[in-house]
C-alpha cells in the first residue's frame, strides 16, 4: 500500500473509533478541527453540534476555530458551525450573538424544534423583529411617510415568517394575532383574522389589543381601518363593533353613512341603529356625536322619495305617490328618535325615571349630620349642601332642601354660590324644566333680584343641567355674560362652558376670551376653564397659543391656574399629538404652568397607560421644586391608568410613603380615581395607613378616596365598610 492509502485508511479507523467510543469530554472531537482535512473537521462541528449542550464549557474555549470555520467560505459546514457557535453564546447568555449566528445558520436553525434554545431564541428573535419595526416606523413618522424603509436583516424576516405559518398550521391564531399586532405587520393581522375559526372572535381579541396594547395612535388608527374593513367583509357586517372602531378614527361621515343606511330598511336594521347610537353616546366623545347628528340630514328622504316615483306607468302614480310619502314620514320619524339618542335627550330620559323610582338615599344620614354640626361653620355647612347633591345626582330629589330652606339659608357669599349651584346636579339632565325650576335664583333681565352670589350659583347650575346638550341654553348664558357683576358673570361662563362643552364655537370662544383679557380674576377664572371645555379635544392651535401668550402678560394666580386647565382640557385625548404643548408647559419657568403640564398628561392621555406618560410623571413627582406641581404629578397618575387600576397601588406605594405630604397626597387621589368602585384590597390596604396621616390634608384625600374605592359597596362585599362608616 502507498503512504498516501495507508494515511486514508487511518483516518477512516479513526473515525469509526469516535463514533463507537462513550464520549465523557470535547477535547478529542476539538483537536481535531486542527486537522487539515475538511472531511474530519465535517464531521468534529457536527460532533460538537450534537454534544455542545452538555460539553459547551469545554467547547466555549475553541469557539475562535469555530467562528473561523464559519468565516472560511470554502468549508462546506459553514452553517452547522455558525449553529454550534449559537448554542455555545447562547450557554455563555451572550443572546446578541447566539441570535447573530443563529440567523447566518440558516436552514440548520430548525425553529420547528421544541427545546429551550430554540424557544429562546425565537422569542429573541420576534422581539429583535418588532423592535426594529417599531424604529423603523418611529422614524418614517418622524421623516416623512416618503422615507425609506430601514433594512431588516432577511434572515430575521424569514425566521418571523416561519413562526407566523407554523401558527397557521397549529391553529395558534391569537398568538400569531399578538405578534402581527406588535411588530405592526398589517398584512399578517388580516390572515390571522381571516383564517381563524371564529373569525368574530378574533376581531374582538384584535379590538381589545387596540385598547389595551398599542400606544401610539397614528398606528393604531391604521389598525382600526383594517378591522373596520374585515368587520364590512362580514357575511352578516358587525355594526356596532365597526361603528365602534369608526368612533376611534373620528370618521364621523362613515358612521352617519351607516346609520342612515340601517334606518332605511326593516324595522330589525332600524332598531340595531338604535342600538349603535344608544353605545356611541355611552362613549360621551360629544365632538363626534355632533358632527354625526349634523351629517344626518333629513333631506336624503325626499330626494329617495323622488328617485322612486321617476319611470312609473301614469295609472299607478297616485299608490306609488302615497308609498313614497308614507315611507319618507317613516324614515323622518326614525331619523328624529336617532338624533335624539346621540343627542343624548333620550338616555338622560331613561336614566333619570331610574334613578328616580330606584334612589335609595338615606335622608336620615343628612339630618344626624346636620344636626351635629356646629351652626355656623360654613366648610360643614357647605360639604353638607355638596354631599347631598352627590348622593342625589340626576335623582330631581331634593327634599332635603326644601325641608331645610332656613338652615339653607344661613350660607353666604361662596357657600350660596355652591349651594344654589347643587341644584344643578341633582336636576342633571332634567332639561325641560330646567328654567321653571330656577326661575326664583336667576337674574331677571337688567335688575338685581338677589344676591349675585345666589345668582351667579343658578347660572352654574342652568349649565349643569343642560352639560353637553349641544349649547340649548347658550343663548341665555351668553346674554348673562354681559352682566357688569364679575360673580354673575363667572357663573355664566361655567354654564356656558358645560351646556356648550366641545362644540368648538369659535365665537362663542371670542367671548369668553374678551372677559379672560379684562384681568378680573374671579369671571377671568371661570371664563378660562369654560373656553377650555368649549373647546374640549379639539387641540385648537390659535386658542392654545392666545391662551398661554396671556398667561405670561397676567399677574392673577386664579387666571393662570384657569388657562393651565383649560390648556389640558384643549388636549383632551389628544395623546402624541398634544406632547408640543406638554414639552412648552413642562419647561416653564411658572410653576403654575408646570401644574397645567401635569393635567394635560392627565387628560391627553386618560386611560391609555402610555408608558412614557408614566415616566414622565413619576420623574416630575419626585424632582419638581413645586409641591402642587408634584402633587398634580402624582395625582396625574391615577387617570393615565384608570383602565388598568391593578398596576396604581404598586406604582405609587413608594410616594405614598415618601416625607413630602403633598405627594402623599397625589398618591391618595391617584389610588381614590384609578380605583373607584373597585374596593380592590391592595388599593383599601394603601390608603388605611394615609387615613391616619399627620397631615390633616392628607387625611382628607385618603377619606375622599376610600370612600371612591367603596363605591357601591356594602360590608357584606368588604367588610371594611362598617369600619370606614364608624371612623367617619
Amino acid at each position: 500500500l502507498s503512504p498516501a492509502n495507508l494515511l486514508c485508511q487511518e483516518r477512516a479507523y479513526r473515525l469509526t473509533f469516535l463514533r463507537k467510543m462513550a464520549v465523557t469530554s470535547a477535547a478529542g472531537v476539538l483537536a481535531l478541527l486542527d486537522e487539515p482535512s475538511n472531511e474530519i473537521k465535517i464531521h468534529a462541528i457536527n460532533k460538537l453540534d450534537s454534544m455542545v449542550d452538555n460539553f459547551w464549557a469545554e467547547i466555549a474555549n475553541a469557539i475562535g476555530k469555530i467562528e473561523s470555520l464559519y468565516d472560511d467560505e470554502k468549508f462546506d459546514s459553514r452553517k452547522t458551525a455558525a449553529l454550534v457557535a449559537s448554542k455555545v453564546f447562547f450557554h455563555l447568555e451572550e443572546l446578541d450573538d447566539a441570535l447573530r449566528y443563529a440567523l447566518c445558520a440558516g436552514d440548520a436553525f430548525n425553529i420547528a424544534q421544541k427545546n429551550e434554545y430554540v424557544e429562546t431564541l425565537v422569542a429573541k428573535c420576534i422581539d429583535e423583529y418588532i423592535r426594529l419595526r417599531k424604529l423603523d416606523a418611529e422614524e418614517k413618522q418622524r421623516s416623512g411617510e416618503d422615507s425609506k424603509s430601514a433594512n431588516i436583516d432577511s434572515r430575521l424576516v424569514s425566521i418571523v415568517d416561519q413562526m407566523f405559518e407554523r401558527c397557521f398550521e397549529h391553529k395558534q391564531y391569537e398568538q400569531a394575532l399578538g405578534i402581527a399586532v406588535e411588530s405592526r405587520r398589517l398584512d399578517r393581522v388580516g390572515q390571522c383574522i381571516t383564517k381563524s375559526d371564529d373569525v368574530t372572535k378574533m376581531l374582538s381579541y384584535c379590538l381589545d389589543l387596540c385598547k389595551t396594547v398599542v400606544n401610539n395612535r397614528r398606528y393604531r388608527n391604521l389598525l382600526l381601518k383594517v378591522m373596520v374593513g374585515l368587520y364590512k367583509g362580514l357575511n352578516i357586517p358587525d355594526y356596532l363593533n365597526m361603528c365602534q372602531c369608526l368612533l376611534f378614527l373620528n370618521d364621523y361621515q362613515e358612521v352617519a353613512r351607516v346609520l342612515d343606511k340601517l334606518i332605511r330598511g326593516d324595522i330589525s336594521q332600524a332598531v340595531l341603529a338604535y342600538q349603535v347610537a344608544f353605545d356611541l353616546n355611552e362613549n360621551q366623545n360629544q365632538p363626534f356625536l355632533l358632527r354625526v347628528r349634523k351629517e344626518l340630514s333629513p333631506d336624503a328622504a325626499g330626494e329617495s322619495s323622488e328617485q322612486a316615483g321617476n319611470g312609473m306607468e301614469v295609472e299607478n302614480t297616485a299608490p306609488k305617490e302615497s308609498s313614497a310619502t308614507s315611507e319618507s314620514d317613516e324614515y323622518k320619524d326614525r331619523l328624529a328618535k336617532l338624533k335624539n339618542i346621540l343627542s343624548g335627550k333620550t338616555p338622560t330620559d331613561l336614566y333619570l325615571h331610574f334613578l328616580y323610582i330606584h334612589s335609595k338615599t338615606d335622608l336620615a344620614i343628612l339630618k344626624s349630620i346636620k344636626e351635629k354640626l356646629k351652626p355656623r361653620n360654613t366648610v360643614t355647612h357647605i360639604s353638607t349642601v355638596m354631599s347631598h347633591a352627590i348622593m342625589n345626582s340626576g335623582t330631581t330629589i331634593d327634599t332635603f332642601l326644601r325641608d331645610n330652606l332656613q338652615w339653607l339659608a344661613k350660607a353666604t357669599n361662596w357657600s350660596k354660590f355652591t349651594a344654589t349651584a347643587s341644584i344643578g346636579v341633582i336636576h342633571r339632565g332634567h332639561y325641560k324644566e330646567s328654567l321653571k325650576l330656577l326661575q326664583p335664583y336667576l337674574p331677571q333681565g337688567n335688575t338685581s333680584s338677589g344676591s349675585p352670589y345666589q345668582e351667579g350659583g343658578a347660572l352654574y347650575a342652568l349649565g349643569l343641567i343642560h352639560a353637553c346638550d349641544g349649547g340649548e341654553q347658550a343663548s341665555f348664558l351668553l346674554e348673562s355674560l354681559k352682566s357688569k357683576n364679575e360673580i354673575i358673570q363667572h357663573g355664566a361662563a361655567l354654564g356656558l362652558g358645560l351646556t356648550a362643552m366641545a362644540t368648538a364655537d369659535k365665537a362663542m370662544f371670542e367671548t369668553l376670551y374678551e372677559i379672560i383679557v379684562t384681568d378680573n380674576a374671579v369671571s377671568g377664572e371661570a371664563a378660562s376653564i369654560a373656553a377650555g371645555l368649549l373647546m374640549l379635544g379639539t387641540g385648537y392651535e390659535e386658542g392654545i397659543e392666545n391662551l398661554l401668550g396671556y398667561a405670561h402678560e397676567t399677574k392673577h394666580e386664579k387666571i393662570i391656574r384657569g388657562i393651565a386647565m383649560a390648556l389640558a382640557l384643549i388636549e383632551y385625548g389628544r395623546e402624541e399629538a398634544a406632547d408640543d404643548t406638554i414639552e412648552q408647559l413642562s419647561s416653564d419657568k411658572d410653576a403654575i404652568l408646570r401644574y397645567g403640564a401635569m393635567n394635560t398628561i392627565a387628560l391627553a392621555y386618560v386611560g391609555t397607560g402610555n408608558n412614557k406618560a408614566v415616566r414622565k410623571l413619576l420623574h416630575v413627582a419626585v424632582s419638581d421644586v413645586s409641591d402642587d406641581v408634584r402633587r398634580a404629578a402624582t395625582t396625574a397618575l391615577g387617570f393615565v391608568l384608570c383602565n388598568d387600576s391593578k398596576k396604581v397601588p404598586t406604582i405609587v406605594s413608594l410616594l405614598a410613603e415618601g416625607f413630602n405630604p403633598h405627594v402623599r397626597y397625589g398618591a391618595a387621589l391617584a389610588v381614590g380615581i384609578a380605583c373607584a368602585g373597585t374596593g380592590m384590597k391592595e388599593a383599601l390596604d394603601l390608603l388605611e395607613s394615609l387615613l391616619d396621616d399627620p397631615e390633616e390634608f392628607v387625611r382628607q384625600a385618603a377619606f375622599i378616596a376610600t370612600a371612591m374605592v367603596l363605591i357601591q359597596h356594602n360590608k357584606t362585599k368588604e367588610p371594611r365598610v362598617e369600619a370606614f362608616r364608624k371612623k367617619i
